[in-house]
C-alpha cells in the first residue's frame, strides 16, 4: 500500500510538473504530449501506471475490509475526537473512490481523446463544440474542458477530495514504512500538508487560469 502510494505521488508530481506548462506555454505543453503519445516507452508506462493504480485499489479495499473484520460486529458510540486522529485518516477509502471517479472523468476528458485515439490510428479528434483537434494538442483540449464550468466544479471537488487524501496518506506512508518517530512524527505530517497543498493548488491553477481564460475569450479580452 505505501509502496504503490509512493510511486503515485511521484506521478502526481511529475503530472502536476507537465501540467503547468500548459499555462505559460501551449506550444511547450503540446511538445511534452507528443513526446508522451503512442510511444514504446509511454504505453509502457501507462502500463505501469495503471498496475500501481490498481495494486493501490485493490489493498485499500482489503485493508479496509480486514480492519472492519478484526473490530468485530460490535461498534462503539464515539463521544470524543480522538487526540491526533485527523478526518481524511478515518475516511481515506471514501476519499478514495472520490478520487477514482475522479480519475475516471479525467481518463475520458484526455486519454480518451488523446494516446487512445493515437494508439487506435486515428489523427484528430471532434469535440462536443463541433472543433477538430489533434490528439497530440493538449492545450486546446485542456482549454476546451476547463471551458466548461461543471468540469471546472468536478476537477475542484475531486482536487479537494485528492488534498485530504494525500495529507494523510503522505505521512501515514512513511510512518508505514518506519521512518516515522517521536521526532520526526510531526515534521512527517508537516511534509505531507505540504506537499498535498503544493499539488493542489498547482492542478487547481490550471484549471481555474483555462476556465478564466475562456471566460475572458468569450468576453472578447482574451489571455
Amino acid at each position: 500500500m505505501s509502496i504503490s502510494g509512493c510511486f503515485l505521488i511521484l506521478f502526481l508530481l511529475f503530472h502536476m510538473s507537465m501540467n503547468i506548462v500548459a499555462i505559460f506555454s501551449g506550444e511547450a505543453y503540446d511538445a511534452i504530449c507528443a513526446f508522451l503519445g503512442a510511444n514504446w516507452y509511454a504505453l509502457a508506462g501507462t502500463l505501469v501506471l495503471a498496475a500501481g493504480v490498481l495494486v493501490h485499489i485493490i489493498y485499500a479495499i482489503w485493508l479496509t475490509l480486514q480492519n472492519r473484520k478484526a473490530r468485530g460486529n460490535v461498534r462503539y458510540a464515539v463521544t470524543a475526537q480522538e487526540e491526533g486522529v485527523s478526518w481524511s485518516s478515518k475516511n481515506m477509502l471514501v476519499l478514495g473512490f472520490i478520487v477514482l471517479g475522479g480519475l475516471l472523468i479525467h481518463l475520458w476528458n484526455f486519454w480518451s481523446k488523446m494516446q487512445l485515439v493515437e494508439i487506435m490510428g486515428g489523427h484528430e479528434v471532434t469535440l462536443c463544440n463541433g472543433d477538430i483537434v489533434s490528439p497530440t494538442d493538449g492545450s486546446a483540449l485542456i482549454q476546451y474542458t476547463f471551458g466548461q464550468w461543471y468540469f471546472v466544479v468536478i476537477y475542484l471537488v475531486w482536487l479537494a477530495a485528492l488534498w485530504f487524501h494525500l495529507t494523510h496518506g503522505v505521512w501515514s506512508m512513511f510512518q508505514t514504512t518506519g521512518w516515522a518517530n517521536a521526532l520526526w512524527y510531526p515534521r512527517l505530517k508537516c511534509i505531507a500538508n505540504i506537499v498535498a497543498t503544493i499539488i493542489f493548488l498547482c492542478f487547481a491553477a490550471v484549471v481555474v487560469v483555462f476556465f478564466l481564460r475562456s471566460f475572458g475569450c468569450a468576453s472578447g479580452i482574451c489571455i
